[in-house]
């Protein structure tokens, strides 16, 4: 089985993917982050590297993939390949940081991928404002992310709503994050694990708020 934790920056995903595959004894899939050999330069200068980013995570991604489709277990896995392309991809093209070319190649690429792997059999979504992004990404201190700019977040927590709305067609769960601090408060992160039971195990499925 294949479960997905979509989100925007800063909202928790690597924090509950970590904290499920330990509940669960499930394997995590992390982003490639700390290893990014491109994630700096791309902070520093969006329009010269949004594509050499966008084509390592994209191959990153696939990789892990075809590893899940290949797996015994089940696999929980932080951001998917979807939401690489249908958020941070569609919102660099739309900030005008990708020529043409460089998006259609792009866009062919994941055509070819996403014809040989399947959607997650869950996607969590979690749902957070700018302010819980931000409150979040400051406590982290990664440098690189202390100069990103409010717009560039109000832009993906957008595209992340039409993409879980309007495009993804796969199951999804939507968890609004901004009251729940399932990380220190365990009554919160018992309530998601009661849904995902629900949702997976259990007679009813979940329901959208």
């Amino acid at each position: 089985m294949h479960i997905a934790i979509a989100g925007n920056i800063g909202s928790g995903k690597s924090t509950l993917t970590k904290m499920l595959a330990k509940h669960y004894g499930w394997e995590a899939r992390y982003e490639a982050v700390t290893d990014n050999p491109y994630l700096e330069d791309y902070y520093r200068d969006i329009h010269r590297w949004s594509f050499n980013l966008e084509v390592y995570f994209l191959k990153e991604r696939f990789r892990d993939l075809l590893d899940i489709k290949h797996a015994k277990h089940t696999v929980v896995q932080d951001r998917t390949i979807f939401e690489g392309v249908y958020v941070f991809m569609a919102n660099n093209k739309a900030m005008g940081n990708l020529s043409d070319r460089d998006y259609e190649t792009y866009m062919e690429l994941f055509e070819q991928m996403v014809a040989v792997v399947s959607y997650p059999d869950l996607m969590i979504y979690l749902r957070a404002s700018v302010p819980h992004l931000v409150g979040n990404i400051q406590k982290r201190g990664r440098d690189y992310e202390q100069t990103m700019q409010l717009d560039y977040l109000e832009n993906l927590n957008r595209r992340y709503d039409d993409f879980i709305f309007n495009k993804y067609k796969g199951r999804v769960m939507v968890i609004d994050k901004d009251p729940l601090d399932f990380q220190n408060n365990p009554k919160d992160f018992a309530q998601i694990v009661d849904r995902i039971d629900q949702t997976l195990f259990g007679l009813f499925p979940d329901i959208l708020p």
